[in-house]
């Protein structure tokens, strides 16, 4: 996971002492933002825009006609540099953070100590979006989206909500309470504001809380959720709604960090990964954690890599909750496979090749895992090897045995559809070989009978990075 050079914050501006040197374009700019917030503003400027002018006029800030000097800045918590003078930049904000101010130089990234996000409000809602100061036309073009997406209605509806949290607390804390805000933004409060403005927003929150402190609490579930290959973009509208609103997520070593990202903050996360012939956590531990937080009435995800139906040992999982009497549900997700071969331009089946594709595992609870050889190594068949980076010598030794070609085509894909994704190209009788030298250490699913559709790609090259087709 990346590391943010910026911590995102909202400070607590309320009555607070907020100090910008400078009087021209760069000041106005950040004071459209900064009289946003409840804080008190000095402008220090020998000279000043109207705007501001007639901001001091106003009463909404105050402007010292004068540069700044030392002792201006004490009892501020923020400093805008704006004098849109390298020196004086350097010089006014120099004085503030020696006089305890955190300073901000407006188009200076590096020496500023913080940075201001473009802003999207819907007062009191607030969104806030920052490109570490490298992009501001893709934040503004972002804030733009987000302006269309939310609702003129959001900020009133936030407003009156607000308000009425106090009342909210005779809800148990945790689920019954996100149930009640879920159903009032979503649902109660947009349909009284359209009914009766915002007059009658009151009465349907009253409503809606008696509502709620009447229903039962929700039992406990499990959805055993497919987290496809690594991309976050490739998970199921329902996986991500899954992930929204679980409790609990507990998730395979295969599942990407990008993906656990998009469970709520809140939600518990907890590791429960396998390592082939690696250190692992014990599936009747597993089975144990499910049943154990789904009985305490939490909404749990079941995470697993790829699809959970696949090589997941799902039906032991499924055993474990039937005996407890837990309801479940099972949210599909794309295989390593299919996620593989799109990674390589081939399909899984073609006419007058092959009618049928196996998905086998390169080893099973003793040992490596035995198969239809004989069917394996036909000419024209496909297979996807799934955890057999480990079993590759074994693999080869046996389609040898039982007279596959020695140029079949054998490709590796690690990490398919992630930002590190690699491939391997090669053959039967080079591929144990070639992949010991290759080193990978991720996820990787293996093909045998299918090739990269690139022409250009040799035998034995490895290939970086996703590659488009047409």
């Amino acid at each position: 996971m990346r590391l943010v050079k910026h911590f995102p914050i909202f400070v607590a501006l309320e009555g607070k002492r907020v100090v910008l040197s400078g009087g021209g374009d760069a000041a106005l700019a950040k004071l459209r933002l900064i009289l946003k917030s409840e804080a008190r503003v000095t402008v220090f400027a020998e000279d000043a825009a109207q705007e501001i002018k007639d901001w001091h006029d106003a009463g909404r800030l105050t402007w010292v006609p004068r540069a700044l000097q030392s002792g201006d800045v004490v009892g501020a918590g923020l400093f805008y540099a704006a004098d849109e003078d390298a020196y004086e930049d350097a010089r006014t904000s120099t004085l503030a953070q020696v006089e305890g101010a955190l300073a901000n130089i407006v188009d200076n990234l590096d020496d500023s100590q913080f940075i201001t996000p473009a802003i999207v409000d819907r007062d009191p809602v607030t969104v806030a979006i920052g490109t570490e100061g490298a992009a501001p036309v893709l934040a503004r073009a972002i804030k733009a989206d987000i302006e269309e997406r939310l609702p003129s209605m959001l900020g009133p509806l936030a407003r009156i909500g607000k308000a009425f949290r106090h009342a909210v607390e005779a809800l148990p804390f945790g689920r019954p309470r996100r149930d009640f805000w879920r159903e009032y933004y979503f649902i109660a409060g947009p349909r009284a504001m359209q009914e009766q403005g915002e007059a009658g927003i009151n009465a349907a929150l009253q409503t809606l809380l008696e509502k709620h402190k009447k229903a039962d609490q929700r039992d406990g579930h499990v959805a055993f959720v497919g987290a496809g290959p690594g991309d976050p973009e490739l998970l199921t509208l329902k996986a991500r709604k899954a992930l929204d609103e679980a409790d609990v997520v507990i998730h395979d070593r295969l599942v990407s960090p990008e993906i656990l990202e998009l469970a709520r903050r809140e939600a518990v996360l907890i590791d429960a990964g396998k390592k082939g012939f690696g250190p692992s956590t014990a599936q009747s531990e597993i089975n144990d954690l499910i049943v154990e937080h789904s009985l305490k009435g939490d909404q749990v995800v079941r995470l697993k890599g790829g699809d959970p139906t696949l090589f997941a040992r799902l039906d032991e999982e499924i055993a474990a909750l039937e005996a407890a009497g837990v309801r479940w549900t099972i949210v599909p997700g794309i295989t390593a496979a299919s996620a593989s071969a799109a990674a390589i331009g081939q399909s899984l089946t073609e006419r007058g090749r092959n009618s049928s594709v196996r998905f086998v595992t390169g080893h099973d609870m003793k040992g490596f895992a035995e198969h239809d050889w004989r069917g394996l190594a036909t000419p024209g068949a496909v297979a996807a090897i799934y955890m057999g980076k480990r079993s590759a010598r074994f693999v080869q030794g046996r389609l040898l045995m039982y007279g596959a070609a020695r140029d079949l085509p054998i490709t590796i894909i690690e990490n398919a559809t992630r930002r590190d994704q690699r491939v391997l190209a090669t053959r039967l009788d080079r591929f144990s070989q070639d992949l010991e030298e290759a080193e990978l250490s991720g996820a990787a699913l293996t093909f045998i009978g299918l090739q990269p559709r690139d022409a250009h790609l040799e035998m034995h090259q490895e290939v970086q990075g996703l590659t488009e087709h047409a």
